[in-house]
């Protein structure tokens, strides 16, 4: 029995993705810049492509610049506010960003800007309080995820885009983690600027977008050829963005009753979980991804045995799930989120999470419930045995 449970990683491209992307190769592979009847059909299949993605945020067509995929948005988002100004400034972010976000941001830190990091609270939500405090006169950009990969909570981006927009800052949200989970209207939403992925959708791997808002200026990244308003220079991948079209257009369809179905399976499997004592819940649970659920192993030594230990055994069994904390050259290396969220280093060694997708069904959280317990007690054994 295989089951997959790493849809926040990515999700299988949906065969009306497929079907899009292979009928745009095989009929209109032509370049969109050019005048003639090939490029004439291929700008064609690019702009539906553009109008799918928008309609899933309620946004303009030109409000949406494709790029490779969301850590390249994201990266535009920082990079292209950043360059407009000859003299650093200051931008806010979330101690508990994406590495898309952190990394930018740690590039502009060695350039002379100032960077302020706002914390969370133990189930990884900012406080808007925190955010007003932090806001000073140079503060040109609030960059804050909207939906956390890792320990799924979400955080309350209308007050915190708000605030924002009242100091007269920027405001930028990773929302790869819940477009086409969760309602996004960018007509009412407080953001100037909004990062989505296409392979979080069940659409292909290799493509992304960017929401600007209009009269937002950015400066761009890559230089050429000026596609995409001037923000990506490159000739667009139709065929890939042919599919992240198709896929966010069934997306929008589908949300209103797949995220409540998600919901019941993500409540179904903490609910089979609460009796293991070994198993902590982390992020929160009220203001959370209709698709995740997260854990903290609270018995591991996260020296001996961390989440990977899991993702390992479970994988045996046939079970696909993933770890929080990463890996560098063989040494397991406590998640930044679990430590910004206030857990020591060993249990930020111990995270695991369990995301669900459209293929997934009830009697597959059933079946996983009780193989993660049987794992958890082989697997922790050792451990309670063994001298202190």
């Amino acid at each position: 029995m295989q089951i997959y449970l790493d849809y926040s990683a990515t999700t299988p491209p949906r065969q009306e993705a497929i079907a899009a992307m292979q009928t745009a190769m095989v009929e209109q592979w032509g370049n969109p810049s050019s005048l003639h009847h090939w490029g004439s059909q291929a700008a064609t299949v690019l702009e539906q492509a553009r109008s799918q993605v928008a309609s899933l945020l309620n946004a303009d067509d030109n409000s949406v610049v494709f790029t490779a995929g969301g850590t390249e948005a994201d990266n535009l988002a920082l990079l292209g506010v950043a360059r407009r100004y000859r003299v650093p400034q200051h931008i806010v972010i979330s101690s508990v960003e994406h590495s898309a976000i952190e990394q930018p941001a740690r590039h502009l830190e060695q350039m002379g800007w100032q960077v302020t990091r706002l914390p969370v609270d133990a189930q990884g939500r900012i406080s808007p309080t925190d955010l007003r405090q932090a806001l000073r006169d140079n503060t040109v950009l609030v960059s804050i995820i909207y939906g956390q990969s890792e320990v799924g909570t979400l955080q309350p981006i209308e007050l915190l885009g708000q605030i924002a927009r009242d100091h007269g800052a920027l405001f930028h949200t990773d929302a790869v983690q819940v477009a086409g989970r969760l309602p996004i209207d960018v007509q009412t939403l407080p953001v100037d600027l909004l990062s989505l992925s296409s392979h979080k959708i069940y659409g292909p791997q290799g493509a992304g977008a960017l929401y600007v808002r209009p009269r937002v200026e950015l400066e761009p990244l890559l230089e050429g050829g000026g596609q995409e308003f001037g923000l990506r220079s490159g000739t667009q991948a139709v065929p890939v963005l042919a599919g992240f079209g198709a896929a966010a257009a069934l997306a929008a369809a589908e949300m209103p009753s797949e995220t409540l179905r998600l919901i019941g399976l993500r409540d179904r499997l903490f609910e089979q979980l609460a009796d293991v004592a070994e198993l902590v819940p982390t992020g929160d649970r009220r203001h959370r991804l209709p698709h995740h659920a997260s854990f903290c192993i609270a018995a591991a030594d996260g020296d001996r045995v961390s989440g990977r230990t899991l993702v390992r055994e479970m994988n045996l069994a046939g079970i696909g799930i993933s770890a929080g904390s990463a890996c560098h050259s063989g040494q397991v290396s406590p998640s930044p989120v679990l430590l910004a969220m206030g857990y020591g280093d060993r249990a930020a060694r111990c995270g695991i999470r369990l995301t669900l997708g459209r293929h997934t069904t009830a009697a597959d959280i059933d079946w996983t419930a009780m193989v993660l317990r049987q794992v958890l007690q082989r697997t922790l054994v050792p451990l309670t045995l063994s001298p202190v």
